[in-house]
């Protein structure tokens, strides 16, 4: 624990804590949206190629998780962290210069 709070610049267990969590709802909450909106386009598993499914199923999940990371770590009072995690990433991708 000692060296994740160090790693990521946190103070107590508690932001650990509160981190993990929205970590975890944020997954969950990008699969939940995604999910229903391409079954409105018409990607099912019953009408594609499994592997083409999950190609158009990840990228979007993707997406949407890293659009919304920030503002659920604004719910858990984390919003900072996330923002700086988020922008380290999209560099990390050549996404954002």
């Amino acid at each position: 624990m000692e060296q994740l709070k160090q790693r990521w610049g946190l103070t107590s267990n508690w932001e650990i804590l509160a981190i993990l969590v929205a970590f975890s709802i944020n997954g969950s909450f990008a699969a939940f949206i995604v999910r229903p909106a391409l079954s409105v386009l018409g990607v099912t598993k019953e009408n594609l190629n499994i592997v083409v499914y999950y190609l158009l199923y990840i990228i979007p999940v993707f997406l949407v998780y890293q659009f919304t990371l920030p503002y659920v770590g604004w719910l858990v009072g984390q919003y900072s962290f996330f923002k700086n995690m988020q922008q380290k990433m999209m560099k990390r991708m050549k996404l954002k210069s």
